[in-house]
């Protein structure tokens, strides 16, 4: 079988594709030069290596020779991983949803060699089902418009254009963002709660962690217990369920009931670094060590599955294998009984509900499929109290027993692994491992952070010092987007927060002053998604909605705040007011979708304070300080060390610190507003400054 122009991408997800019979092209001018030249429409398809569904679409029409004959007569096919450019999925997700009240992958949408869009849809069979139009109709639909209705064709894209211009005003707001919507936020998500199972809604059922890092920062505010019940409930009803990999750690993508029982499979780097972050935010405000359990365990299986040899992380593992979504994951009773002794069958069959007619039903047909997904119902501590079980030693013979069924996993063919490296998804990772590492007082989450943003550094910023987005096969590529930018930002002032190595402040800094330039609307205030300098179709959006993960202007908003306070310059905060203003009705109408963003603005209403600590780097106490200050809230305490090795580093990034002395004494400055309190000089008088 021939290659089609796919053959020398470097995104997994293009190289799937490219022994298909459709000619696909990458995105690129050619493409577009070649469907003005012939006069035909563009076939755009946006998926990524990981989706289900996208595997499905393949198999049925873009493997299929009959398909691929229509495709290529009628269109320019071009193949987009939405991973690599989520410019482009942005801008052509966002007119499927005006089109069709709904999104999702793989993205399918028909346009002029213009890169104008007429046609949007997702997932569509090879042959039509019922109202579902399939390929073998669609295409000769669209030729036949193209060829003899072209008017048509002109009305519908200037349709979709003036829709698609309204979107371009979202971040054009003027009014003060009120204190009050955070509170609607809370009451937003108290509706939406699920007291059973915890979360929020029915099914599908998404993990959320910026919901839950909101409750938990709300719950410390406000002294509010609800908020803390919530949060806490939900991450130990998800690590009880099936969407916790309970043989090697990790967690899928998300549940398609509402128990957390059955997932969609997939495993993605951004769900595992957010995760991770919760559940040690969620240790540190509970001490459960079912929390602090679950973070060894996420960190555990990303070392051992997703950490590439250079040190920064790959992007996700698929849903499926062997053509199968979920194959690699699920059991059979017998199997279990097959490989163990009979006594640890019946133990792990017992406590992680292991049926002979399987555990969950099929989504499509609604039959009981013979297969199981482990799972827990209660606490193993719970389960050993009811049974008059010794805790320890059940602990002790279920690890054992999940080490023998995860070197007996491996055997089977594993999910694909996308090894392609993502500067933001990375960035995430930064930040999570950098917390915990914090938190947990472990240098190996800490060090595991400062090797991604070593590898970040050396691999992923170009000559003229601007970032790029991708890295796989040797190869660094695509400019950078939004997020790129503001979650490597985060990720450099948490890993500042840890090690208190001001290069990495140095870094934020810079790095925060280049997406200003090139991405700021100086007008409205906000950020764009792509730089001033990209050609983006239909025009650049600004993005604030914290969906899978926290939107780019909303972590904007959080790092503009934590730069102002750890350098004393007010202008970082002021832009990230002007955040809050520009996209203040749009939060306003609806605060429950924009609890990252809203983070920041619990934080503010917090009395958030700056803790410098001036000492001699020897100094016998400064450890205990240090300890102590790790785990305090990080949002609302921005710590800044002076010793006389930063001293000459803050001089330039903090220049508030220069009339802090270093002497004999430790002095330790809790300041408010950008005013400072009398130095305290020992942990107890600083726990009685800070209360």
């Amino acid at each position: 079988m021939s290659s089609n122009r796919l053959k020398h991408s470097k995104s997994p997800y293009l190289l799937q594709h490219a022994d298909n019979p459709v000619d696909w092209y990458p995105w690129s001018d050619d493409a577009f030069e070649k469907a003005k030249a012939e006069d035909k429409p563009v076939f755009l398809s946006i998926g990524y290596a990981t989706c289900h569904w996208c595997h499905v679409m393949a198999h049925e029409s873009f493997e299929d020779d009959k398909v691929a004959e229509l495709m290529n007569d009628a269109f320019v096919n071009i193949k987009v991983d939405r991973e690599e450019r989520p410019d482009i999925d942005n801008t052509y997700m966002t007119v499927c949803q005006m089109l069709t009240g709904r999104g999702g992958w793989p993205l399918t949408i028909v346009m002029t060699p213009d890169k104008e869009p007429f046609f949007a849809g997702t997932y569509l069979p090879k042959e039509s089902r019922g109202q579902q139009l399939g390929m073998m109709d669609l295409i000769p639909q669209i030729h036949e418009i193209w060829t003899k209705d072209r008017n048509r064709i002109i009305q519908s894209v200037d349709s979709i254009k003036e829709g698609f211009s309204k979107t371009l005003t979202l971040g054009s707001s003027a009014e003060n963002l009120t204190d009050d919507v955070i509170m609607k936020a809370k009451q937003s998500l108290d509706q939406q709660f699920d007291e059973t199972h915890g979360g929020f809604g029915s099914r599908p059922k998404f993990p959320s962690p910026h919901n839950l890092l909101f409750l938990l920062n709300y719950a410390s505010a406000m002294n509010d217990d609800s908020s803390k019940r919530m949060a806490l409930h939900t991450l130990r009803q998800m690590r009880l369920g099936g969407i916790w990999d309970h043989i090697g750690g990790g967690f899928h993508r998300y549940s398609t009931d509402e128990k957390w029982l059955l997932p969609h499979f997939e495993k993605m780097l951004y769900d595992q670094a957010m995760l991770l972050l919760a559940y040690t935010e969620g240790w540190r405000m509970s001490g459960d060590p079912i929390f602090k359990d679950t973070c060894y365990r996420i960190f555990d299986y990303l070392v051992t599955n997703m950490r590439s040899p250079l040190g920064a992380f790959y992007s996700a593992e698929d849903a499926d294998s062997e053509g199968e979504e979920g194959k690699f994951y699920v059991w059979e009773k017998h199997e279990i009984f097959d490989h163990l002794t009979k006594e640890k069958a019946e133990l792990f069959c017992d406590v992680y509900n292991i049926k002979e007619e399987g555990n969950f039903r099929d989504e499509a047909s609604g039959q009981i499929t013979g297969q199981n997904i482990p799972h827990l119902r209660e606490r193993l501590s719970e389960y050993a109290s009811k049974n008059s079980l010794n805790y320890e030693k059940l602990e002790k013979s279920l690890t054992q027993i999940r080490t023998e069924l995860f070197d007996i996993r491996k055997d089977r063919v594993p999910p694909l692994l996308d090894d392609k490296i993502l500067t933001d998804w990375n960035g995430f990772l930064i930040a999570a491992l950098a917390t915990a590492g914090a938190v947990f007082n472990d240098s190996e989450f800490t060090d595991s952070a400062a090797e991604i943003e070593s590898f970040i550094s050396s691999k992923l910023v170009s000559s003229d010092g601007q970032l790029l987005h991708r890295f796989r096969d040797g190869d660094a590529g695509i400019e950078s987007m939004a997020d790129d930018y503001t979650s490597l930002v985060w990720g450099l002032i948490e890993l500042y927060q840890t090690t208190q190595n001001p290069e990495y402040l140095q870094k934020a800094i810079h790095f925060q002053t280049i997406f200003s330039q090139e991405f700021s609307d100086d007008e409205n205030g906000g950020y764009y998604f792509t730089s001033k300098n990209t050609d983006t179709p239909l025009g650049r959006q600004k993005e604030i909605y914290d969906g899978a993960l926290p939107s780019s202007n909303s972590m904007a908003a959080l790092n503009g705040f934590r730069l102002a306070r750890l350098t004393g310059k007010t202008d970082y905060e002021s832009k990230a007011e002007k955040i809050f203003r520009a996209f203040s009705q749009v939060i306003k109408d609806n605060p429950s979708a924009y609890t990252f963003a809203l983070i920041t603005k619990l934080t503010q209403k917090n009395e958030p304070r700056e803790i410098a600590v001036a000492s001699h780097s020897g100094n016998n106490y400064l450890g205990e300080i240090l300890d102590y200050l790790s785990n305090q809230n990080r949002f609302q305490n921005s710590v800044i060390l002076k010793t006389e090795k930063t001293q000459e580093t803050l001089r330039k990034l903090s220049p508030f610190t220069e009339s802090f002395p270093i002497d004999e004494s430790l002095n330790i400055y809790v300041c408010k507003n950008f005013s400072c309190d009398t130095p305290v000089h020992s942990l107890d008088k600083l726990i009685e400054n800070l209360r």
